[in-house]
């Protein structure tokens, strides 16, 4: 591996591990958070709600500003915007400035996500990349379960502050790196112009949908003005000359797909955390602190699947794993749904965690590899939408689902959904066919039209 691969590999782990961090650190210390601030109970939940609504409306924007301008150059700007934003919540004099820092943080969130893909399909070729991809799974993994544990020990030791100092430092580091390191040439999309009015509907679409989703049952507003901001999108994208998304992209079956099979394994990934952490807490008793232990088989599944993955996609190709995760997903929440004992709970843990991190390598590998070199960040940002708001979708049906019947079919439904998800593997690419005189191939990759 060449010394700008490993540059490369190592940005786009630390990247991806720092917002995993960020995301889990901050369940952990909002109540401290609002105890200290003098914060009410909205307030405290805008502090994550603000975040996610800035990063999924801006992440497929900020994933072609990436292959007009360069990945590396905008992941470095994201890196320093969100370290600069991180320093700034852990000074913050109220809950104000926090929820509005959030917003700033999760704009260049949104800038680097995207981009830790790009510079993967930018620096490996396609055959390639099944080992740099299960690489950043394994840190996200690690990052994830590190999360709770670290928060809570921070929490309790400094202050919920320095939570957010904890993400300063490398966000600072790799960003300087990124910009100060020399990128090779490579062809971008600089030529074709920025479809704003597209990024505008889809922004407004996504943004009202993740906010409604948060919101539920009170958000019927949300949900028809991301509807109708929607019908505007397509109908523009048909009409433009320049669509946001490119048709190498929305043309290509696999990426649907894969993008289809993410977005229902993160709603029924979440959904499960969120219903099975009511259980251990509200019914077992347990403190959050216990309940991240009983949840480390998970992470440690997680970590273990992913390179696992990459194996396996060389000898049974996409579509065969992936299906065949979705179905341990689907498993795995009908096991935890029964579960109530330490061993099943961490069993059923470990279960989730193995089939999550096999679909989150696959359908990454899946999307990153199909998209053109070109439009690489754009499926980067799509990538990265799908398991933003497949979290949302997910707690929103668990949370409504368990309130009206229980755990049991809260699970049920939920392991339903990734049973779904598992059909929307069969449109995945087989096994490759390798070649000593052509490039790897899929034996059965669907042909992309060259226009709409």
């Amino acid at each position: 591996m060449t010394a700008h691969r490993r540059i490369v590999l190592a940005s786009s782990a630390a990247g991806a591990a720092i917002v995993a961090l960020d995301g889990t650190v901050l369940t952990v210390v909002q109540p401290t958070l609002q105890r200290e601030l003098g914060a009410s109970l909205a307030q405290v939940q805008w502090t994550g709600t603000a975040y996610l609504v800035a990063v999924a409306s801006l992440l497929v924007s900020a994933g072609r500003t990436g292959d007009r301008y360069g990945h590396q150059r905008v992941f470095g700007y994201g890196m320093l915007g969100f370290g600069v934003a991180s320093a700034g919540i852990g000074l913050a004099p109220g809950v104000g400035w926090v929820i509005g820092l959030r917003v700033v943080q999760g704009v260049f969130g949104a800038l680097l996500q995207p981009a830790t893909l790009g510079m993967l399909r930018a620096a490996f070729p396609p055959d390639r990349l099944g080992m740099p991809i299960a690489v950043r799974t394994s840190v996200i993994g690690v990052a994830a379960a590190a999360g709770p544990l670290v928060g809570g020990a921070l929490a309790a030791a400094v202050g919920w502050r320095a939570v957010f100092f904890l993400h300063v430092g490398p966000s600072l580091l790799f960003g300087v790196l990124a910009l100060t390191v020399r990128e090779p040439h490579r062809d971008r999309a600089a030529a074709v112009p920025f479809d704003l009015p597209g990024a505008l509907l889809l922004a407004l679409s996504l943004a009202s949908l993740v906010q409604a989703l948060v919101d539920l049952p009170g958000s019927a507003a949300g949900l028809v003005v991301s509807a109708l901001a929607a019908l505007a999108f397509v109908r523009h994208e048909r009409r433009t000359a320049h669509p946001l998304l490119p048709p190498d992209v929305v043309g290509s079956a696999a990426i649907r797909g894969a993008l289809g099979m993410l977005l229902a394994a993160s709603a029924a990934f979440s959904g499960t955390l969120f219903v099975v952490t009511y259980f251990l807490q509200d019914t077992l008793g347990l403190g959050p602190f216990h309940s991240a232990l009983r949840g480390l088989p998970l992470a440690a599944a997680m970590v273990l699947a992913a390179p696992a993955t990459a194996v396996l996609l060389r000898r049974f190709g996409a579509r065969r794993t992936a299906g065949a995760a979705m179905v341990v997903v689907a498993l795995a929440v009908l096991a935890l749904s029964a579960a109530s004992g330490t061993v099943a709970v961490c069993a059923g843990f470990a279960l989730l965690g193995a089939g999550f991190g096999t679909v989150m390598v696959a359908g990454t590998h899946v999307v990153v590899r199909e998209a053109d070199v070109a439009s690489a960040g754009v499926a980067g940002g799509l990538k990265q939408t799908a398991v933003n708001v497949g979290p949302a979708l997910g707690v929103a049906a668990g949370s409504a689902l368990m309130a009206a019947g229980g755990r049991e079919p809260a699970l049920g439904t939920l392991a339903a959904l990734a049973l779904t998800g598992a059909l929307t593997c069969l449109v995945l690419p087989g096994r490759t066919v390798a070649s000593l005189t052509h490039p790897p191939v899929t034996a059965d990759r669907t042909g992309v039209p060259a226009r709409r």
